[in-house]
């Protein structure tokens, strides 16, 4: 699921991130819209991929690219261990996310925990971890580069059908095919 209207390279990277998190709280809030309704379960269901999806490749690049850099420029160890506690926390409810369907228990619930979670890692990120990343000193032209680059790969990469496989044939150089189930 290829990310609509991919940044171009002239974004810094805090405005590359702050339009992320401009799409993500836009995909949360037509999610809200539909909160209680079993009529558009098909719309909830795509939103929440489009979520799971952006989020999934926000916080690559982040954790990739933009927390170390920011790192080793600031001195708030504080700051980035709890941006990677919340990533951790996402990606929890992400993965539960990932085996749910609207209709099923707490479903509703968890998406908007999640969009709780996020909003709130947002604020703090969008307030303390910019300014702070602005100041340091960081080429941010440089970085929103490097980011741009890898959210165009990761996107290729993961938005790519997955690799076809017959289950029968051997694997990892095995001289014969696996047994066939009882």
């Amino acid at each position: 699921m290829p990310t609509q209207g991919k940044q171009s390279s002239s974004a810094d990277a805090l405005d590359l991130l702050r339009a992320d998190h401009d799409r993500v709280r836009d995909l949360f809030r037509a999610f809200e819209q539909l909160k209680g309704s079993v009529e558009d379960d098909e719309r909830k269901s795509e939103l929440v991929d489009e979520i799971c999806y952006e989020l999934t490749l926000h916080t690559m690049i982040e954790e990739e690219i933009f927390y170390p850099a920011v790192r080793t420029a600031i001195d708030d160890n504080a700051l980035m261990d709890e941006a990677d506690i919340e990533h951790a926390g996402a990606r929890e409810l992400i993965g539960q996310l990932e085996v749910m369907y609207p209709g099923d228990d707490h479903f509703d619930a968890t998406v908007t925990v999640l969009g709780e979670e996020v909003t709130h890692h947002i604020e703090k990120e969008e307030s303390d971890m910019f300014a702070a990343a602005r100041h340091s000193g960081i080429d941010l032209d440089a970085l929103g580069e490097q980011l741009a680059a890898r959210k165009e790969e990761l996107d290729d990469d993961l938005s790519a059908p997955p690799p076809t496989r017959d289950a029968m044939a051997p694997r990892d150089g095995a001289r014969r095919p696996p047994r066939a189930p009882d």
